[in-house]
């Protein structure tokens, strides 16, 4: 049986990632514990391995007094001696638990807690595993579509994980077996049960990694991404930079034949990304942010209160269906802004 046990154990450390000692401290407490429950006592035990020679022993521990009051946890001096003459006084005795008795613990714990230990070691491994992406970007395979709320469970390459319906695009429309690129905005720890990441496409993140991923000027660091404001599945306003003079920020995020921007609207459905060039003069940045509309001149009356003027035919378009172009500029910007025509 141990000889087949570690085998086993060690199947587990290779192909799951789970280390034997773990697995062998967890087995020690399940074991404990079926000892106590089978005898209905207190009794401390330990569990010896030794991987080398593949064995594994059971002992009852017990510490050595002058008058016992609790046999399952003490010896005996006079008991002691007879066991062994080197014991002492506040000494521990460790008795053997016999093969068959210790057998039946270990098939009685060993199951169910081997398939405890295991699911909660993948688990540990898998939030390791994502807190090493999180913030990234990670391609994902529709493993399961759940008709009754609309959720996606995914398979990540690190295990299944939901996308709620909530986090997706409202044009977002996925069967089993599509792939499709999702940001990892959080990571909750392993050792609690409940969802152990949180992905998401309608985090801004999203449209910052990809540009990142397709855009080589901005991982050198030629380009930087100054801000993002988005409304998940209509429209984002991305400012940009440049550490360059002679790279225009903007065109480098768009590329030739504006392949570059094509390439992440096909992760984006039919959502709109409007590039702004970052300007450190905040006039100029808020004209900017408004766009498409054409701004005929911006104020800032007091520390980033804007007043925008623009044609009366431009006026709408620079606040946009909803007030939306509007409340994007101001996020991106970071500014208070009011059009007037």
């Amino acid at each position: 049986m141990n000889k087949e046990f570690f085998e086993a154990l060690m199947l587990l450390e290779k192909e799951k990632g789970i280390k034997m000692e773990y697995m062998l401290e967890k087995l020690e407490t399940a074991l404990a514990g079926a000892y106590k429950k089978q005898n209905g006592s207190e009794a401390n035990v330990r569990l010896h391995v030794n991987p080398d020679k593949k064995e594994m022993k059971l002992y009852h521990v017990r510490t050595v007094v002058s008058e016992v009051t609790d046999p399952d946890t003490e010896i005996s001096l006079a008991d002691a001696k007879a066991l062994s003459r080197r014991h002492k006084l506040g000494g521990v005795v460790e008795t053997e638990v016999k093969t068959d008795k210790f057998s039946r613990l270990a098939a009685q714990a060993g199951r169910q807690q081997i398939i405890q230990i295991i699911r909660e070691a993948e688990r540990a491994n898998q939030a390791r595993a994502y807190e090493e992406k999180k913030g990234e970007v990670i391609t994902a395979v529709v493993y399961k579509v759940d008709d009754t709320d609309g959720s996606l469970v995914l398979d990540t390459g690190n295990g299944r994980a939901v996308l709620p319906r909530a986090e997706q695009l409202s044009d977002d429309n996925f069967a089993v077996g599509d792939r499709l690129k999702v940001f990892i905005s959080e990571v909750h720890g392993g050792e609690n049960r409940g969802p152990l990441v949180t992905l998401s496409r309608t985090h801004p993140g999203l449209v910052r990694r990809l540009f990142e991923l397709e855009v080589p000027e901005i991982q050198d660091g030629t380009v930087v991404i100054k801000n993002i404001s988005r409304d998940a599945g209509s429209r984002t306003k991305m400012s940009v930079y440049s550490t360059d003079e002679d790279v225009d920020p903007v065109g480098a995020c768009i590329g030739n034949r504006r392949m570059r921007l094509a390439n992440v609207l096909a992760e984006l459905g039919n959502e709109k990304i409007d590039i702004i060039r970052y300007d450190e003069d905040l006039a100029t940045y808020v004209k900017a942010a408004l766009s498409p509309a054409t701004v005929l001149s911006v104020t800032v009356t007091e520390e980033r209160n804007c007043q925008v003027k623009v044609a009366q035919d431009q006026l709408s378009l620079a606040i946009g269906r909803e007030g939306q172009n509007a409340k994007l500029a101001a996020k991106l910007t970071g500014c208070k802004i009011d059009i007037k025509a």
